[in-house]
């Protein structure tokens, strides 16, 4: 019998008691603040995103502290926090004496995809605390919650110690990647990426007509799949009928896309390999790479530029972060021959998988990891309901 086992065994044999969120713990709404009213410093700025908005010098909650983004793309998002923080665009949660925040914080990850389903609004959806007050809670005595703690914390920390030497990896590769490229700007042709192939944009079919979206099939790519340098599939399909009626592009497989319009542009250009048919929406950009260009070379090189790319080409202003698409098709990049195409992405392919294959090596170990977790968490959380 492990000891987690034992300590229910003893405190609670006939169950636990379900509460309310607000009944076991202090939630309150984040302060509004704007850049220009603080001063730089190193206290995260809680907004409505996974990172912090920016950093500052002043906190608003301090010690354990459960955030809940409250608006944007990532409303809903759940953190846990153990330093300062200053709660913006988001609400807190903190447990009261017989709860520990990082056990609810563990109960409430475990219903994120819940949460994300509360959002409300059109163009700007929102998560509010009144929307999640009322959900139950398993509230075992204080020393099974922290026993479930010590499980969980022990998943995670392996994780995070697996993905700090991926993250070491990926590095790397990116040295090696940059070198080459750097000598490969020495010693080829140079050409505009405008030259790659034929470059093409995409829309969203109208929301409102369940026909173009119900028991779709045909993959449809937005920014928030652009996640990985290979896509496996989409979150979204289409319908033929979509395909028909809204005038949808099909692009072949092998294709390459690229993000122009989204938030995820303030720090990083995401460019992915396609091995599959698709549509896009308008906020991604596709390359078919002609011939005498093979697409994983063409994926290499726009990949290995990126950080450059996207200082180049970023829009100044604006109430969302885009490229100048016509500064990215002027962008000059090497192009060898087909031969010395195929050399360098035998050799970058092979780093790219050590990095990113999710079916083998450390990648696959990260996500094997993650599911247990997640099973884990679910099981440990379950509890009889006492009567």
């Amino acid at each position: 019998m492990s000891r987690l086992d034992e300590l229910i065994q003893e405190l609670c044999p006939d169950g636990v008691e379900y509460k309310e969120l607000n009944q076991i713990s202090e939630m309150k709404r984040g302060t509004s603040i704007t850049k220009k009213d603080i001063m730089k410093g190193t206290i995260p700025v809680i907004s409505g995103g996974r990172e912090p908005a920016y950093y500052c010098d002043k906190y608003n909650r301090d010690g354990e502290t459960i955030t809940v983004a409250g608006s944007g793309a990532g409303a809903g998002y759940v953190q846990y926090w153990d330093r300062p923080i200053f709660v913006c665009d988001a609400f807190s949660i903190q447990g009261y004496d017989s709860v520990s925040t990082k056990y609810l914080y563990y109960c409430l990850s475990n219903k994120q995809e819940y949460i994300y389903s509360t959002k409300k609004g059109g163009g700007v959806p929102h998560v509010h605390s009144s929307s999640i007050k009322n959900m139950k809670i398993p509230v075992p005595p204080l020393p099974v919650q922290q026993e479930i703690v010590r499980i969980l914390d022990s998943f995670t920390e392996l994780t995070a110690e697996l993905t700090a030497e991926l993250t070491a990896r990926r590095k790397q590769y990116e040295y090696y990647r940059g070198k080459m490229l750097d000598e490969i700007c020495a010693n080829a042709d140079m050409i505009t990426i405008s030259e790659l192939g034929k470059w093409s944009g995409g829309k969203t079919p109208s929301m409102a007509e369940h026909s173009y979206w119900d028991n779709g099939t045909i993959p449809w790519i937005s920014s928030k799949d652009m996640k990985s340098s290979t896509l496996l599939d989409t979150e979204d399909h289409i319908t033929d009928t979509a395909i028909k009626e809204a005038s949808m592009t099909i692009y072949p497989a092998n294709s390459i896309a690229i993000v122009t319009r989204s938030g995820i542009l303030k720090h990083t250009f995401p460019v992915a390999y396609i091995p599959f048919k698709t549509t896009i929406n308008q906020d991604i950009k596709m390359l078919v790479a002609q011939d005498g260009v093979l697409p994983r070379y063409a994926f290499h090189v726009i990949q290995g530029k990126g950080k450059d790319i996207l200082m180049k080409t970023k829009k100044q202003g604006g109430t969302v972060d885009s490229l100048e698409f016509q500064k990215v098709l002027d962008y000059k990049i090497p192009l060898p021959s087909l031969n010395e195409q195929a050399r360098i992405v035998s050799i970058l392919d092979r780093f790219d998988a050590l990095c990113n294959d999710l079916t083998s090596g450390l990648p696959a170990e990260i996500e094997a990891r993650k599911k247990q977790y997640e099973y884990y968490r679910d099981k440990l959380l379950t509890f009889k309901a006492a009567e």
